[in-house]
């Protein structure tokens, strides 16, 4: 029976390999494949930027305290990783040359370089040149070998920056080897320009990066003689994210031993790969790249701003049909929010369903006579925050609002802070972030009291963040509820993060880093018992990601005492099993990223179905605060194994994790029929509205 389990950065890398196998799907329509060929570019970077980063650091370290602090070698796992992106780029790159381009094609809709552009295209590009990107370009040169240190000073390129290498046609140029760097201004003036269609081909629909029209240009603004300008793109450390990858006294060690290392060193630098050999060496040294740094690739970089992509008018049928979020049929034209969830508990599943009723809660709690104080976690905001904007609403009525702002939250600290302290100084206590761990959990919770001095509680206990954008594009669910029993457990998470306790002490929310772990042990021991008398046991779990080993031993051991094992696991995998044990694992990958963490245990006919913000990770388990809730309501239960067995059924977008097979797609037997989850979820919710 095996025992091993899937490096947690080849499992991360295979899930990466899922989402470019939409991007070669001949089913998915053309701007969707684009768009996840930008949402592959876009994970890789991430991945570049923390993982690998990480990984670099640690090659700094003397053998000895290598081999004292990993299980792994960091050389060899980056001789890995180079590997296996090096093929995934290759097929990226041949979906794009040999599928999305000719098919773009033959949809009249083109691509072109500078040197394609006709005259009145060129003399287009040359005046949106002159009047929108002239203003925003700067020019430098890099040093030459016999130029002393100093004497021509670079820019720093900030991560994910595009820059032109720009080689002279000039015989004196040349003898020099003078280079000029010219970043492209994408934030000020985007990736691409619509241009006039030809007289030629008066319907086409003619798209053009801005790089090309910047070098079509280069030798007029320069007023050089420009042989070509080169694009390349340098990826950094994301070096603070140190502490979301590893914890506690290992964390400290590390963070010792490498108390001097530089914050946003350089760990992918990606090249065009006609680029010369001697710019490319000139590059390497200015740069202080290593050869684990260089990348080639093709002309083009950054594919990320390919969800940007122009889409021309009356081509609606090269996207995804619109599934708009359904209303929910019990808080839809409701009076009172709150008086709905006093009388039952309600399940929320986004993006089937409207985002709009819980910034709606707030705002009802704000004009509530009854509500005295609101109390809020927020990891990851939205620009445009309706929930914030009606937590300031709520401090104008007059409601005590706590607000617990994840400063940690990777990538999202700008916006974050942003809101906190809009939220402080209008008067809302704020804590940023907790001593050593994240919080990671979705809470929000809404106190009352009456006339009489009764005091109630309304909680919403979610998979997701209180983010309007990601509401569209995230799978997850939301219960809200007003039990006392659940209502006093958020409460004293709440009093835990204010700082008013050290433990919880729940008697219904598994928490983390409390007593979660020994929770869920505990549900599967009660499973193993159950198979070991003979009944019918059974784990039916889905979570983003599945690496704690722990949890990993635990799985295999109730699989060996004859509990049947369900998975459905959306990226990093690190259990592979074979065809000998009794465990079944699947991957979705769709339109919608598969985000909700639901856990079902058969518990001997009585099924306990729990739901929450926690993955079985090391970082959820050990160094987070996260909340899972008991489903006490028996519709709400019967919903939730529903939509898990609709997506247990997909034969259309689910992949198999296995060590025999590995991201193969599930067969279609004959006559089975055709079934994708995540339409199949959406038809479930609008037959709901229509029996209601």
């Amino acid at each position: 029976m095996p025992t091993d389990l899937v490096k947690r950065d080849t499992s991360w890398l295979d899930f990466n390999a899922r989402v470019l196998q939409e991007a070669a799907d001949p089913r998915v329509p053309l701007y969707e494949r684009i768009r996840f060929l930008a949402i592959y570019s876009s994970n890789l970077d991430e991945f570049y930027r923390v993982r690998v980063s990480s990984m670099r650091q640690f090659k700094k370290l003397p053998k000895t305290e290598r081999r004292q602090l990993f299980d792994f070698r960091p050389k060899r796992e980056l001789k890995t990783i180079r590997k296996m992106v090096h093929r995934q780029q290759e097929e990226f790159g041949r979906i794009f040359r040999e599928e999305i381009l000719p098919q773009l094609a033959e949809e009249n809709i083109h691509l072109i370089h500078s040197d394609e552009m006709t005259e009145n295209q060129r003399e287009f590009a040359a005046k949106h040149f002159d009047d929108n990107i002239r203003p925003h370009l700067d020019l430098h040169w890099l040093p030459n070998e016999d130029v002393e240190h100093g004497e021509r000073e670079l820019p720093f390129l900030d991560n994910a920056q595009l820059c032109l290498a720009v080689c002279l046609r000039e015989k004196e140029a040349i003898e020099k080897k003078e280079v000029a760097l010219v970043p492209l201004p994408v934030e000020a003036c985007g990736r691409f320009l619509v241009l006039p269609s030809p007289e030629s081909d008066p319907d086409g629909y003619y798209v053009i990066f801005l790089d090309s029209v910047v070098r079509s240009n280069l030798s007029r603004w320069m007023e050089r003689d420009v042989d070509f300008g080169y694009c390349f793109k340098l990826s950094r450390d994301a070096e603070l994210y140190i502490d979301n990858e590893f914890d506690g006294d290992l964390l400290r060690k590390i963070e010792h031993s490498l108390a001097s290392r530089d914050v946003g060193l350089p760990t992918r630098f990606l090249y065009d790969g006609d680029m010369p050999n001697w710019v490319l060496r000139r590059l390497k040294q200015v740069l202080h790249l290593s050869k684990y740094d260089m990348i080639p690739g093709a002309r083009y970089h950054n594919f990320n701003d390919f969800f940007s992509f122009p889409q021309p008018p009356d081509h609606d049928h090269l996207a995804f049909e619109p599934l708009p979020p359904l209303p929910h049929p019990k808080l839809e034209g409701a009076e009172s929010l709150l008086g709905v969830i006093q009388a039952t508990d309600i399940l929320l599943s986004f993006p089937y369903q409207k985002y709009d009723y819980v910034p709606e809660l707030i705002r009802e709690a704000a004009d509530h006579p009854e509500v005295t104080k609101i109390r809020i976690t927020l990891y990851r905001v939205a620009k445009q925050s309706k929930v914030v904007t009606n937590l300031l609403y709520a401090l104008e009525k007059g409601k005590q609002v706590e607000a617990f702002v994840e400063a940690k939250a990777r990538f999202d600290e700008a916006s974050n802070l942003y809101w906190g302290n809009q939220m402080k100084e209008a008067g809302a206590y704020v804590r940023y972030s907790y001593p050593a761990v994240k919080v990671h959990t979705k809470l929000l919770q809404i106190y009352c009291r009456t006339a009489d001095g009764d005091e109630s509680h309304y909680s919403y206990i979610g998979t997701g963040n209180f983010n309007e954008k990601t509401a569209k594009l995230y799978t997850d669910h939301a219960l809200l509820t007003s039990r006392p029993g659940i209502g006093k457990d958020v409460e004293r998470v709440f009093d835990l993060l204010r700082g008013k306790l050290i433990l919880p002490r729940c008697n219904h929310l598994l928490v983390a880093p409390f007593n979660m772990m020994d929770e869920f042990l505990n549900l599967i021991d009660r499973e193993i018992e159950i198979a070991k008398s003979g009944g019918h046991a059974y784990l039916f779990l889905k979570m983003n990601s599945l690496e704690e080993e722990t949890m990993i031993r635990k799985i295999r051991e109730a699989a060996r005492a004859g509990v049947e094992v369900r998975m459905i696991v959306r990226g990093i995998c690190r259990l592979r099993p074979s065809k000998r044990e009794n465990i079944q694992i699947i991957s979705i990958i769709d339109r919608f990223l598969e985000h909700a963490r639901i856990f079902i245990f058969g518990n001997g006919g009585s099924e306990r179905v729990y739901m929450g913000s926690a993955d079985w990770m090391n970082r959820n388990l050990y160094r987070r605060v996260e909340v899972v809730t008991p489903i006490y309501d028996n519709l709400i239960r019967l919903e939730l194994r529903r939509i898990m067995d609709i997506q247990w059924r997909d034969n259309q977008r689910a992949r198999v994790i296995g060590t025999d097979r590995l991201n193969e797609y599930r067969t279609t037997l004959p006559g089975e029929g055709h079934f994708r989850a995540q339409l199949d979820i959406y038809d479930y919710f609008k037959r709901q509205l229509e029996e209601a």
